[in-house]
């Protein structure tokens, strides 16, 4: 009795055309709530083919299933030439609600699953049974090929990392992201790539900020006055120190009082350029869903960055405030990849879903040929911003990179890393090595008690991106 009732809960699951996701947070919900999905890499898994991923993709028609070597990203345009369909990654709590079922945990609601249309990558074809794994539950279990072998479509659908980086073309930074523009866009190639791509140009203001964070002698003396001709920038400092985060003590009645006695220089001038060349470009709307919001995470880094930054010895300390910096504008590159490829944004978006076990540069360069630290980068050294933050900001991804900014982009490495595992930033969950934590002369705890306060003050960051994302 208890076995037909399950199957017969599969089969309404199998049969089902759409699975209702539980609601996303919205600005009203508690501050501990979620805002992404944590999901481990498996993107290097063992050499083993039978390590397999189960993706669950749907369409008008209905539901369909691919599996695919653990290690391999999902190439979904081979699907849809193979198929004819136009099949798409469910959002990741859509599957975590289908593969949560309690009927999938046994093997009779495992053997119904896959009377779903089924596609297979061509590599693991001849092999009689599957070790499949489910991203998102961590749900495991060994699929039997009499299962499907009556229905299955093969094709080849997965790419291994090694092979997405051999088809990458050569040349530095500005000459990948050239290419990436010829290929994926109808702008007109100018002698200098700034021209070609039509960016926003910084205000004069701004322009003039940037020359304060790069020269040793400014002070509150030449930011005051830059602060106070600037009627935006002068309501954005102000609301600035009267978010809870900065607790300032009484009221803050003037531009001096919220940069000498809350903010101070270096937070006004650093906090002033993140947001400026944040806004300077559109929040894309075509996100991956389930993502954590663009601003959110911006601010989440930055505060992180900078209290496990004041945790070194003095001695090997980079500058909290340009760590803070780097922190803020770490994601800048994906604004710029929406702005400059808006159709493709919305295919990365869907490549994204469908692999979240997949670190984000790969998919960018599968789909694009160029990153988000690449194109970020590249702005902010034509802006002028300082060269520790533009490597940080091009490097943090990177742990062999031992440059001029090494520390800073370990720094951003290591928070990002803590943050996904909390559900506060988006990318698989990956553990940072010893030998990392070892350079910069920190310990796990130290990194614990940091990812407590900035869990603690959810809601007073919170205020601060909203302050950050209504200013004008």
């Amino acid at each position: 009795m208890v076995l037909a009732s399950i199957a017969l809960s599969i089969l309404e699951l199998v049969k089902d055309q759409t699975v209702r996701a539980d609601s996303i947070p919205t600005d009203s919900d508690n501050g501990d709530s979620p805002l992404s999905i944590a999901v481990k890499p498996i993107y290097n898994a063992g050499s083993d083919a039978k390590e397999t991923r189960v993706v669950l993709l749907n369409d008008h028609e209905g539901k369909a299933l691919v599996i695919l070597p653990a290690n391999m990203l999902l190439n979904l345009v081979s699907i849809w030439k193979h198929s004819g369909r136009h099949l798409q990654p469910v959002r990741g709590q859509d599957a975590m609600k289908f593969f949560g079922q309690p009927a999938l945990q046994i093997n009779a609601g495992q053997k119904k699953l896959f009377q779903l249309p089924v596609y297979i990558d061509q590599s693991i074809a001849d092999y009689d049974k599957l070790e499949v794994i489910e991203p998102y539950t961590g749900l495991t279990f060994v699929a039997q090929k009499q299962w499907f072998q009556d229905h299955v479509s093969l094709c080849a659908l997965g790419l291994t990392v090694s092979g997405i980086n051999q088809q990458q073309p050569d040349g530095n930074d500005e000459q990948v992201i050239t290419r990436a523009v010829e290929r994926f866009t109808t702008l007109r190639i100018q002698q200098r790539l700034e021209d070609t791509l039509g960016l926003p140009s910084l205000p004069p203001s701004m322009k003039r900020l940037v020359e304060l964070r790069s020269d040793p002698a400014a002070g509150i003396d030449d930011l005051v006055p830059l602060v106070r001709g600037d009627a935006s920038l002068a309501a954005q400092v102000m609301s600035w120190a009267a978010s809870p985060y900065y607790a300032a003590p009484g009221d803050v009645h003037s531009v001096e009082d919220a940069v000498i006695r809350v903010l101070g220089f270096d937070l006004v001038v650093n906090l002033a350029l993140g947001v400026a060349m944040g806004k300077a470009l559109s929040v894309p709307e075509d996100t991956p869903r389930d993502g954590v919001p663009y601003w959110q995470q911006s601010v989440y880094t930055a505060a992180a960055a900078e209290l496990l930054c004041k945790k070194m010895p003095a001695e090997i300390r980079p500058k909290p405030g340009l760590v803070y910096l780097a922190g803020l504008l770490q994601n800048f590159g994906y604004l710029i990849l929406a702005h400059l490829f808006p159709p493709h944004f919305s295919l990365l978006s869907r490549y994204i879903e469908a692999n979240p076990h997949m670190p984000l540069e790969f998919v960018e360069k599968q789909v694009l040929n160029v990153t988000r630290e690449q194109v970020g980068s590249w702005l902010l050294e034509n802006w002028g911003l300082p060269d520790v933050v533009v490597e940080a900001v091009r490097h943090h991804n990177d742990l062999a990179y031992e440059g001029l900014a090494s520390h800073e982009a370990k720094l951003l490495h290591i928070v990002s890393r803590g943050l996904r595992a909390l559900e506060m930033a988006d990318g698989p969950v990956e553990s940072v090595p010893e030998t990392v934590l070892a350079e910069l002369k920190l310990t796990q705890t130290d990194i614990d008690s940091v990812l407590e306060q900035v869990t603690e003050s959810r809601v007073e960051l919170d205020s601060l991106v909203h302050t950050i994302m209504h200013a004008h």
